[in-house]
């Protein structure tokens, strides 16, 4: 069997261009971060039908920022794309959205044959999931020997997917919402923590453009204007704000200081933001979606500005208590040697805490221990 790590090299080597094609319809540009790429869409068409057979398992907002550019780019006939949803509801939607793409009722009916199976679900059901298509593989051979899993789960590993499922051919990535009418980003990379990274930034971040934008709305709305009015001038200034960024590739703080007079209206409203540590904010919210994308992947959370990553002490068995497992200790938690000792101690048989042996207690003291234990 193939480690995970040469499974995801081969598999994103041998389905980038399909990959692409489903996830970045054309590609117009390309960000390299180590050998991670993010990939940004454009309304330019390309050949039809990638896979013989795509099955999307979930049909949330991320199976439909990857549905709406494949048909509606002529990527994929719709016949030959299959959803399933555990919502009745949430299929009726599909096929009032998407006309011709097929919906099944179970895992194994949507998943038989399909070249390609796109897990679209939440990280708490992708167990679950995993359990079906093991079945589906094992007891009813209704997986195709060549049939890659593409994952846009948040946290989860690529080993996970392999381990669970039993399939061997599996790929990763983190697509955005905006992908929906072409304007999307998806990055995937031979380093799965950019993976994790990137889910903090690109596959949330437009959440927190919302926010802001549902604010800056409000602001007007509260100030006069008409909430029609307000919305136009806010989606209007964030859309030609990111353009001018883009095109004229200058730094954000050079382009916020030509806005920005000595003692005028701008600098006012940067005042308060500063006063209330907005960039800390912001940063912090990133930080903290990073940090449960790894706990979702069984991963160490401690990472980032205030965080501690665990420092272990491991002690070797035959120098304490004479056992012949090592007792490993968190040494972040232990103050001095004394402390270590009294952690220590309740993991190694025959080993008390203190400086010296415990003796059995005598005379009026042992009187004493037994009238305690009876109130313990």
């Amino acid at each position: 069997m193939m480690t995970s790590s040469r499974i995801l090299t081969s598999t994103t080597r041998q389905l980038t261009h399909r990959l692409r094609a489903i996830t970045d319809p054309s590609i117009t540009a390309n960000v390299a971060l180590t050998r991670t790429r993010a990939l940004f869409f454009s309304a330019t068409p390309t050949a039809s039908d990638i896979f013989s057979k795509i099955t999307f398992l979930g049909t949330g907002k991320m199976a439909q920022s990857m549905l709406s550019p494949l048909i509606n780019r002529n990527l994929q006939a719709p016949s030959s794309i299959t959803a399933f949803d555990v919502s009745d509801a949430a299929l009726r939607r599909v096929e009032q959205l998407y006309p011709g793409v097929q919906t099944a009722s179970s895992i194994t009916e949507a998943i038989s044959d399909a070249q390609l199976i796109v897990y679209a679900v939440k990280p708490q059901n992708v167990e679950k999931v995993h359990a079906e298509i093991r079945r589906a593989k094992y007891e009813t051979g209704n997986v195709r020997e060549d049939a890659t899993l593409l994952s846009v789960v948040a946290g989860k590993p690529i080993h996970s997917f392999v381990e669970g499922s039993g399939v061997q051919r599996v790929a990763r990535s983190m697509p955005n919402t905006p992908a929906q009418i072409g304007a999307g980003v998806t990055v995937w990379s031979y380093d799965e923590s950019f993976i994790d990274m990137s889910t903090s930034i690109s596959g949330s971040g437009p959440a927190y453009i919302f926010l802001l934008m549902e604010a800056m709305i409000d602001a007007g709305v509260h100030m006069g204007f008409s909430r029609e009015t307000a919305t136009t001038l806010v989606h209007h200034t964030l859309l030609g704000s990111t353009k001018f960024a883009m095109e004229t590739g200058e730094h954000p703080a050079v382009l916020r200081n030509s806005v920005t007079s000595p003692a005028g209206t701008t600098a006012s409203a940067i005042y308060e933001l500063e006063n209330g540590k907005f960039r800390t904010v912001i940063k912090d919210a990133i930080w903290a979606c990073y940090r449960r994308s790894l706990e979702m992947g069984g991963q160490s959370s401690q990472v980032g500005p205030g965080r501690q990553q665990p420092s272990y002490g491991i002690i070797s068995g035959g120098v304490v208590g004479g056992t012949d497992s090592p007792v490993i200790v968190d040494l972040n938690n232990v103050a001095s040697v004394e402390e270590m000792a009294e952690t220590i101690a309740p993991m190694v048989p025959g080993v008390e805490s203190g400086h010296h042996p415990r003796e059995p207690p005598s005379g009026e003291m042992r009187g004493f221990d037994e009238d305690h234990a009876e109130h313990k």
